[in-house]
Formats: structure tokens, C-alpha cells, sequence
């Protein structure tokens, strides 16, 4: 890491005019900016100016069944400008109005890619001039509400942070000597041997970025990231008209480091295998009783209910208390709040967010960083520690427990920064092996005499599995509003007979009421650690909600998960529901395998 003069002479010596812009405009509006408001005697000013762009090069690459659809090399450039009037205490921010989007220039935009100083200055000025209007009229209506409640929050608005000054050098993208066109091509082309496969999309996407951050309180940060994923989605019709949908997805912090062909090939024929046993599949019936969800899908189940339960910020103050309700309804509100010492999970189980971790036993970890979007330092911190709530994940918005930061205000592509997890690793002290697991979980099936219990192999993630948006939101619309309260949405199902231990598959379930307090109580606990790296959405609504675990890499933060298998005494299960779609009157055409 660069620090002192040696961070100063590298950006001299690199000539980044950008840097050199952000700073020009930051000195002017830290000593210049003001508004006159008729009326009053003092002139208002903002007591927090922050800048952030982002040098963002993408590039994207789609194929269906071996023939390319798009490829895309693009760059652009992104800058966002806050200003906040008022104190730490009370300001302009964490306020849903009743207003809407007010005026074509807004303090967020894109901005030349030509990193010339002049041009940026200008659209930093005219930003920061609309930001800082922005902010006293907010400010006024906010203070007007706050004299209408009959008690105000003793919260404050914004955490104080120590000053940090990080410039990494410039790094230029890499996107090796690998042809991602054919590669693409060659991959998508495995999911010709199957031809009951309607639909398909495979997706390449490698990113490089160069995040600027710098504030009125002195913090200056230049940080590179990158990463690549290859994300496939494939569709399909049972012969009753059910839908029918399965996924693969592979992440790694670079391109270099993405799967090869064959790698990628064998995890698609895999996924159209799997899609072609649930068209073979029996649909679901209603269950309640015992239910092991295995270590791939017990990790991403861990990254639904606990990614808004350890958000320890307040949430934002609304004109209108709806606001407040949807927010409750998606899980974006923490049940874990104002419970710190509190038993939320077996004894045996800590709970523990590191940012810094790179790998688990081998396999990277996709939520790394070192400084958040809020130029915090990120810290280790132990959320859970032998069952007990010790500390929740912060941003700079204070909190009912603490009015700190620990350095988790993240976000992607300059949206807001919340509390989010980054390389979340679930461990217990009091650990079965599978076949301890899974003798035990039969044990319970024929304690309570049931023909057979249900076992969840793998979760569905709805943004990479369905291909078309009006499928989405039809899903939303019946799944969305019961999020916050435990609706999950396993893919792969099986039944397990208690007498014989005989399985089979079936389709079209969903679980219901499988929440934050679900866990507390554990049936068991494997010690076959999965690794579930995965994209959280940024999706305005979505972003720190139970449905922020359902994200793609294009617009999504990084994220990994680690947990073993877990057994659950008790779920509900809801068998198959909803309306079969007509099928197609013609057969598919042939395709050749390849």
C-alpha cells in the first residue's frame, strides 16, 4: 500500500487529470459553495461533500446453443456527487420524500471518457451545484416532517470517520490472449445434446474498474477492481406445462481465472441434465417436517435470511409510512436489531464476515476488499460468536447498537452503500459427517412416521435462471411480498423414503415461513464447508433485502458465502401451484450436438 509522499508522487507521476480534476472542484466547494436563503441572515453550507467516479470497462459476450448473439467491448464512465446540509447529527440524508425525480441534470451521470480535466470539472461543478440545492430542499422538508412526529429518533444521521488517503497505482485491464467470442461458441454448444431445452443463454462478463472516492473531510481513494463470471440460464416446458428453469454460474476475480471450455461444457451438460430430470419429475405435494438442505444449497439459503438480518443501520426516514411497510415486507429490515447479546443461533455457531479473506481451502473468494464505498477501512467482524449476537455489519449510518462504522458500507456501480456481507463464513463446534447428517435426518423421518422427508440439494436464483423479464416479475409478484418472511425458492428437490433411504426428484415446491428465527434452533450441522460465491443485486428495492441474494454480474456486488449442510426439524413445504403454460404446437427443430 502507498502512503505518505509516496502516495502523492505517484499520482504526479502517473498524470491522472482525473484525480487532479476531483481535487480542484473539491478545494472550490469546500471554501466557496453557499446558498443564500431570502428570509435568513446566515448563508447555508454543506458540512459533507463527496465525490465518486467510476472508469468502468466491460466486456460482454452472449451465446445459445454454440452461435454468438452479442459482443460488446465497452467504456464508460460514471460519477456521483453528494453534498449534505445540516450535521452529524440531523441532515439532509436518510429521507424518502414525496418527491420524485426533479430535473434532467442530476448530480449522477456519465462523464467523458477521455479523462480530460477541463470537461470534468465542468460536469463536477454543475453536479455539485444541483446536489447541494437538492440537499437544502430536502433538509427543509425533512426538518418540517421531524416537527410533525411526537418523538424524533436520538440516532444520529452520519458517523464521523478518520480521514484515509489510499492511491493505488493504475492498473490496465487484462483480458489475456483467450478468445472469449469462440470461447462463448464452444461452451453455449454443450446444451445441443438437449433438445427439450427451449431456451438458453450463456454469458461471459469480465470487468475492470477504477473507483475514485474523495470527500470535504479529507479521504482520497483510487482503488482497482475487477472480476469475471460465466452465468447461464436454460428453460424448459414439463409435459404438463409446467415451467421449468436451472442455472450454472462461475465467478473468479479476473478473467485469467474464469473456467476453460471442457470445465464449462461438463457444468452445462450437468445443469441440462438436471432440468431434463425435473421435466421426468412427479410435482410436489404440501409437507411440514424435517428438511436437509445440502452445503450447496444451504449457502446461498444462509446468504437470503442473513444478509438483511445483520444490516445494523437504520433504516431511512419516510414521508409516507408505506415506504416503511414495503422495506419490512422484502426483509430489508433486521430482525437482529436492538438485540445485541441475544441467542439467534445454536451455541456451537459462529458467525464471522471477513473482508480480507482471498480463498477458503483453495477456492477464491469473491467479496474481498480493503477500503468500502465510504472510504472505511474494512474490518473482520464477528457477528455471531457462540450463538450470540456480539456486533452487526455497519456503514456510516448509524444504528441503534452502534454509531460507528466497521467498514461494510458497500455498494456496486455507484448506488447507495448499505451494511453488506462480504466473505461470510457460518462454523460450528458441533459437527456430523454427511453420512452422520443424513442417518440422523432419516432418524427423525421415521420418529415421526412419515412415508418420506424432503431433502434440498439446490437453491434457484430467478435473475440467472429466467431468461425474460415478464417471467420475473411474475415471479415477484407471487414470491416478492414473502421474502422478508421466509418464501424460498429451492430447484433441486428430492424425496427421501425413510424406510429404504430411496430418492426422487420432484418439482414445483416452495418453502414458506424458513426465516432468521428458523435458525436458531438447528437439527444439525455438517462439517462439508461449500463455497457459494454470487452476485448481490443492486436493484433499487431489492439492494439489503432478502431478495438482494438473487443477483447477476451485470450490476451485482460480489459477495461469498461458506456453510456447511444444515438440517431443519421443522419446514413447511408447499407443493405445486400456480398455472401450467401451453405448450409449443410444433416440435423443436433438430439441433446437432457439437
Amino acid at each position: 500500500m502507498l502512503t505518505g509522499t509516496t502516495k502523492a508522487a505517484q499520482a504526479t507521476q502517473d498524470n491522472d487529470q482525473t484525480l487532479r480534476a476531483l481535487r480542484a472542484e473539491m478545494a472550490r466547494s469546500k471554501t466557496r459553495l453557499e446558498l443564500k436563503i431570502p428570509g435568513t441572515d446566515d448563508p447555508v453550507r454543506p458540512y459533507y461533500v463527496e465525490y465518486r467516479l467510476l472508469d468502468l470497462e466491460v466486456r460482454e459476450v452472449v451465446a445459445e446453443f454454440g452461435a454468438l448473439l452479442t459482443s460488446t467491448h465497452t467504456r464508460n464512465r460514471f460519477m456521483k456527487v453528494e453534498a449534505r446540509v445540516g450535521n452529524y447529527k440531523l441532515d439532509s440524508s436518510n429521507f424518502v420524500s414525496d418527491e420524485g425525480f426533479r430535473g434532467f441534470i442530476g448530480s449522477t451521470g456519465s462523464v467523458g471518457i477521455d479523462r480530460d480535466y477541463n470537461s470534468l470539472r465542468q460536469d463536477l461543478w454543475i453536479a455539485t451545484d444541483q446536489a447541494f440545492k437538492e440537499a437544502v430542499e430536502t433538509y427543509s422538508r425533512k426538518r418540517a416532517y421531524l416537527s410533525s412526529l411526537a418523538r424524533q429518533s436520538d440516532i444520529d444521521d452520519f458517523s464521523q470517520a478518520e480521514p484515509l488517503q489510499q492511491i493505488e497505482p493504475l492498473v490496465a485491464p487484462d483480458w489475456t490472449n483467450r478468445n472469449w467470442d469462440q470461447e462463448a461458441r464452444d461452451s453455449s454448444a454443450a446444451l445441443r445434446a438437449f433438445p427439450q431445452v427451449n431456451e438458453s443463454r450463456v454469458t461471459y462478463y469480465l470487468v475492470y474498474a477504477t473507483e475514485y472516492l474523495l470527500t470535504s473531510e479529507g479521504t482520497e481513494i483510487r482503488a482497482n477492481r475487477s472480476f469475471a463470471a460465466i452465468e447461464a440460464g436454460l428453460e424448459s416446458l414439463a409435459d404438463d406445462g409446467m415451467p421449468l428453469n436451472n442455472f450454472y454460474a462461475a465467478y473468479a476475480p479476473k478473467p485469467a481465472d474464469v473456467p476453460g471450455v471442457d470445465a464449462v461444457r461438463k457444468n452445462l451438460n450437468v445443469a441440462g441434465s438436471e432440468l431434463m430430470a425435473l421435466r421426468a419429475a412427479p410435482t410436489a405435494q404440501d409437507y411440514t417436517g424435517p428438511v436437509l438442505f445440502q452445503a450447496r444449497a444451504a449457502a446461498p439459503l444462509l446468504a437470503q435470511i442473513l444478509g438483511p438480518a445483520m444490516n445494523g443501520a437504520r433504516p431511512p426516514l419516510a414521508f409516507q409510512p408505506v415506504m416503511e411497510q414495503l422495506l419490512t415486507g422484502l426483509g430489508g429490515k433486521s430482525d437482529w436489531v436492538g438485540r445485541i447479546g441475544a441467542r439467534v443461533l445454536p451455541p456451537s455457531v459462529t458467525l464471522v464476515d471477513d473482508p480480507g479473506a482471498k480463498d477458503f481451502r483453495g477456492a477464491p473468494l469473491m467479496g474481498k476488499f480493503m477500503v468500502d464505498e465510504e472510504g472505511v477501512r474494512a474490518e473482520k467482524v464477528t457477528v455471531v460468536e457462540n450463538g450470540n449476537i456480539k456486533e452487526l455489519l455497519m456503514s456510516r449510518r448509524p444504528g441503534p447498537d452502534s454509531d460507528k462504522s466497521n467498514g461494510h458500507g458497500r455498494a456496486a456501480f455507484l448506488n447507495d452503500a448499505k451494511p453488506t456481507m462480504s466473505n461470510l463464513f457460518f462454523t460450528s463446534t458441533d459437527t456430523l459427517s454427511p453420512a452422520e447428517l443424513k442417518k440422523k435426518f432419516l432418524d427423525e423421518c421415521r420418529a415421526e412416521k412419515l412415508p418420506y422427508c424432503i431433502e434440498v440439494r439446490q437453491m434457484d436464483n430467478p435473475s440467472l435462471s429466467l431468461l425474460h423479464q415478464e417471467d420475473f416479475s411474475e415471479l415477484l409478484a407471487s414470491f416478492g411480498g414473502g421474502a422478508g418472511t421466509g418464501d424460498r425458492l429451492p430447484l433441486l428437490v428430492y424425496k427421501v423414503y425413510s424406510q429404504d433411504g430411496r430418492e426422487e426428484m420432484i418439482r414445483g415446491s416452495r418453502i414458506v415461513g424458513l426465516n432468521a428465527r428458523a435458525l436458531r434452533n438447528l437439527g444439525g450441522i455438517g462439517n462439508d464447508n461449500f463455497v457459494h460465491n454470487y452476485m448481490q443485486s443492486q436493484i433499487n428495492g431489492f439492494a439489503g433485502t432478502a431478495l438482494g441474494a438473487y443477483g447477476s454480474a451485470n450490476g451485482g456486488l460480489p459477495a461469498s458465502v461458506v456453510a456447511p449442510s444444515l438440517l431443519f426439524e421443522e419446514v413447511e413445504v408447499r407443493g405445486a401451484r400456480g398455472e401450467p403454460k401451453r405448450l409449443p404446437l410444433l416440435p423443436a427443430p433438430s439441433l446437432t450436438a457439437k
